[in-house]
């Protein structure tokens, strides 16, 4: 794999006449896991649609390798850079073989043919996914989180340097989402895949996570390690809760514990329920 650079430099964009990032300056770390974490709103999914280039920038630009995106190639692009949105669409009636082999796009030219490393690209990505027994099904005959993992798929077959993922665990069980960010860490450590991805949950981010970006406002907040990152002034800040940082006894990471507002009683006042013992 080739460690390629990729930055936002002063970004701002958004939606039509509504504003959502507001001069974002961010450097990924190649060869890492970047997670973004933020409260609903604050430009997670826009910041990852305009780093690949859905989205064009109001203000700033995003560099890969020290150039302009917006002056690379379309299919050198999408051989660098790969991204998995929030909400994808499949063409109606697709079979989930035909859509994983969709990742083989930018591979081929105008006139080349499909090839065995195009075979095995998508055999691997649907055996990494456990999706291989869905290849002949049709896709919107899938569960969700069956779903989620063929689009996981798909993006894996592109064979990208880079991995760019809007909320990746969305629809799956606590099992399939370990399975899932187990196999994007092995992806990013076995290859150097640099990965760059939204979660929601604070913990999982945490743990899998080289390098945390907390953003509130169309801005990033903190940018750091998870122990530099995850603390209860970003937690409060950014999301607007009370809560409490120990360290997970498995991974060594940091990990949150949320206190809810009938929690917040003083010491020593009755609090909901029963009485908090306090250490």
């Amino acid at each position: 794999m080739t460690a390629h650079s990729l930055a936002a430099s002063g970004l701002s964009a958004g939606y039509d006449d509504t504003a959502i990032l507001q001069e974002l300056d961010l450097t990924i770390s190649p060869g890492n896991i970047t997670v973004i974490v933020g409260a609903n709103a604050c430009g997670k999914s826009t910041l990852l649609r305009t780093m690949s280039r859905l989205i064009s920038p109001r203000q700033g630009q995003v560099l890969l390798d020290g150039k302009s995106i917006h002056r690379t190639p379309s299919r050198e692009l999408a051989r660098t850079l790969g991204l998995l949105p929030q909400s994808p669409v499949a063409p109606e009636g697709i079979t989930v073989a035909d859509l994983v082999g969709r990742g083989r796009h930018p591979h081929q030219s105008l006139f080349s043919r499909w090839t065995r490393q195009d075979d095995e690209a998508v055999d691997s990505a649907l055996a990494a996914t456990k999706t291989f027994d869905l290849a002949e099904r049709p896709v919107d005959e899938l569960s969700g989180g069956q779903r989620q993992r063929v689009w996981i798929a798909m993006a894996l077959a592109q064979q990208t340097d880079i991995l760019l993922l809007d909320e990746p665990t969305t629809f799956l069980d606590i099992n399939h989402q370990i399975e899932v960010l187990d196999l994007l860490t092995d992806l990013n450590r076995a290859r150097g895949t640099t990965v760059v991805m939204v979660l929601h949950d604070l913990n999982l981010a945490a743990r899998y996570a080289d390098y945390l970006v907390a953003m509130a406002d169309g801005r990033v907040h903190v940018f750091g390690t998870p122990e530099d990152v995850l603390t209860e002034e970003m937690v409060r800040r950014v999301f607007g809760l009370e809560s409490r940082i120990i360290t997970d006894p498995i991974s060594a990471r940091p990990i949150m514990l949320p206190i809810g507002r009938h929690r917040m009683a003083s010491q020593g006042a009755p609090v909901t329920g029963h009485q908090e013992k306090r250490s």
